[in-house]
């Protein structure tokens, strides 16, 4: 190999991002193997897969002084955003958080060892449970979600206000089109 070529592969990986690169490997790939099939979605949904994983890890990080995960700040946050009485029953929080019975039911169990929420029976119908934030719990998210809120903030603020505008208007209207196909509608 010439050492341009050396020197022209290294200038386009340090101006080409570790996202893009990883990406059109995998297109490539695709193209390599699968040469009948067009592989450009896998580019879309592997930056939304990558974003979502680097998201959840600093999200993370934010969130171990306060023993808690994104799953588990996410409970309280809905708990949180649910407005005086800080309380849902496990259908609502299911709901709120797109997750299985199964998913909660664990991470509830997480954050009643820790004392961040309580099960209390719902007066109304002895079967259901409501789902409170603590004391506790309700401390440790007043302090947690400025410093969520300031590192996802960090991440953000490079794109600008007019790019942010517009990367939400896009998400929103791919939003409208997976959810319109989930219900059997392909057109949003």
């Amino acid at each position: 190999m010439s050492d341009s070529t050396h020197k022209n592969r290294r200038k386009r990986a340090t101006t080409d991002s570790a996202a893009r690169l990883r990406v059109d490997e995998i297109v490539r790939q695709w193209q390599a193997e699968r040469p009948d099939i067009d592989p450009e979605p896998a580019r879309i949904y592997g930056l939304i897969g990558r974003i979502h994983i680097q998201s959840t890890a600093f999200i993370d990080e934010v969130l171990a002084p306060y023993d808690l995960t994104r799953g588990t700040f996410d409970v309280l946050t809905a708990l949180r955003r649910a407005g005086a009485s800080y309380s849902l029953t496990p259908k609502e929080l299911t709901k709120h958080l797109l997750l299985s019975g199964a998913g909660l039911n664990s991470r509830i169990n997480r954050l009643e060892a820790l004392h961040y929420i309580a099960r209390l029976p719902e007066p109304s119908d002895r079967r259901t449970i409501k789902i409170q934030l603590t004391a506790a719990g309700e401390a440790v998210i007043n302090k947690a979600i400025p410093d969520v809120f300031n590192a996802q903030w960090k991440r953000l603020h490079p794109l600008g206000a007019e790019s942010l505008k517009s990367l939400v208007e896009e998400l929103l209207r791919f939003a409208d089109v997976i959810d319109a196909s989930m219900m059997g509608d392909e057109t949003p």
